[in-house]
């Protein structure tokens, strides 16, 4: 296993997604109690990843969304970050100021997609993003949507270069990936999944980026407290019940593809938070409330221990 102290603390990291009504206008009431209700279980929580629809939204939309996340995340020991997506270094850097001038200092980034970059250009990208603020910290959100999935290898230079690089996200790539990144750049906490933690633990401290934390918060900060103590039996028991969940769940969404936005908001409605809406901002489709009640009769039949457990 590896000793490197990595930059970030240990943790589990869970998504605010954004509530629309029928026009697609944001349901401000929705989200603050939304923000207070993630916290009462969790207290690293972001918005505008994939899942949190970071890439959909207006300039607008982004300030006031930003703004309103900044008031509800006031308080000891609370660690908010910001998703920074766009199509150009530029867009990404007018976010981030907004977001600093806000009070925000926790950024989470992912790679410009309109074309893949080359070794040269995903440096550049980093040197140009994080340094415009060198006491601000930066998650890099690693998806094949970039174009690109970094590897282990990919990071080293990157670790040598920018100290404020602290985090990753990384829910693919199996053991193999897990062990690489945790083993190899133990510099950087690696948020790894519900299906590649126990993985990462092998190698090293790593963290969770929780997809079911507002479902089943209880089995959520269990799997992670295994994680700390190196309980790999109790992990195992719990990845195959976080695996047979989603899985059960797939089927009952079978020819229903979306984008991960909409299983986000799926799950937290599922969790008990019946206020927030399965919309999308345009062009993406939510999935429908037929569809969600499909789900729940599941989970009510099948997983009654596992739905919106709570303390």
């Amino acid at each position: 296993m590896t000793t490197t102290k990595p930059r970030y603390p240990q943790a589990i990291l869970v998504s605010c997604e954004i509530p629309w009504d029928e026009n697609e206008n944001l349901l401000e009431d929705v989200f603050r109690h939304s923000v207070q209700t993630t916290l009462e279980q969790f207290n690293h929580l972001y918005i505008f990843g994939t899942a949190g629809e970071g890439y959909a939204v207006n300039t607008s939309q982004f300030q006031r969304i930003v703004n309103i996340f900044y008031d509800e995340t006031r308080g000891d020991d609370v660690h908010p970050m910001v998703g920074l997506i766009g199509m150009s270094t530029a867009i990404i850097v007018e976010k981030l100021h907004y977001a600093y001038d806000v009070g925000f200092r926790i950024f989470q980034v992912s790679l410009p997609s309109w074309g893949t970059l080359t070794d040269a250009e995903v440096m550049t990208f980093f040197q140009a993003v994080c340094g415009v603020y060198p006491d601000a910290q930066f998650l890099h959100y690693n998806l094949p949507r970039a174009g690109r999935v970094l590897e282990a290898s990919d990071y080293r230079p990157l670790v040598d270069a920018i100290p404020n690089l602290v985090a990753t996200k990384n829910t693919g790539g199996g053991h193999t990936r897990a062990a690489a990144l945790v083993s190899q750049v133990g510099e950087l906490q690696h948020f790894l999944g519900e299906g590649n933690l126990l993985q990462g633990c092998l190698y090293g401290e790593c963290s969770l980026l929780a997809t079911f934390g507002s479902l089943s918060p209880l089995k959520v900060k269990t799997y992670f407290e295994a994680a700390q103590q190196n309980d790999f039996a109790t992990m195992l028991t719990l990845q195959q019940g976080f695996h047979d969940l989603l899985m059960d769940l797939f089927a009952e969404l079978v020819g229903e593809r979306r984008i991960d936005g909409a299983y986000d908001k799926l799950w937290v409605r599922l969790g008990g938070f019946e206020d927030m809406t399965l919309r999308l901002l345009s062009p993406y489709h939510g999935f429908s409330e037929t569809q969600f009640q499909a789900c729940k009769r599941l989970l009510h039949n099948k997983y009654a221990d596992w739905l919106s457990l709570r303390e």
